[in-house]
């Protein structure tokens, strides 16, 4: 198997670290070398002590999930020699309560719009069932207990 790393960094940059009093701000470092700004989603933490500009925890995850189910529909596609050429999706993310009060992400829905190359589109239910696989298949939708629904149009 393999091994994937991130760094977070975050550092007190002035304040009142007791009464909540400071930036949340921090950054996210991966492997290839990008770096990117995250902070808490701002309907969690309100400005100033968060960054509506940064990518927020709950957006990566539904990132992560799309992301993964895009890369594997690819494959599959590929598999039964049906050509994408494009692949747009504007995911979201719901996040409630569970029993014991503690917000999580209970449920995402993906909706891919697909356009196929020439002489490629696949049959309504083809197209349905490679979703279905990707689904099944998708690493991050096999390690996460949140709701997955595909809504492909």
């Amino acid at each position: 198997m393999s091994e994937h790393r991130a760094t977070v960094v975050w550092r007190f940059g002035g304040g009142d670290f007791r009464k909540g009093q400071y930036s949340r701000e921090h950054t996210w470092s991966f492997d290839g070398g990008l770096s990117i700004p995250a902070s808490p989603s701002p309907t969690i933490v309100r400005p100033p002590y968060s960054n509506p500009a940064s990518v927020d925890p709950e957006e990566a995850f539904i990132a992560a999930i799309a992301s993964c189910h895009l890369l594997t529909f690819l494959y599959l596609a590929g598999k039964a020699g049906i050509e994408v050429s494009s692949y747009a999706d504007e995911a979201v993310g719901v996040l409630t309560k569970n029993e014991a009060g503690v917000p999580w992400v209970s449920s995402v829905v993906l909706r891919p719009r697909i356009e196929y190359g020439a002489g490629s589109q696949p049959s309504a239910e083809h197209a349905a069932e490679l979703h279905h696989q990707a689904h099944l298949q998708c690493f991050i939708a096999n390690s996460v207990k949140t709701q997955i629904r595909v809504e492909a149009s």
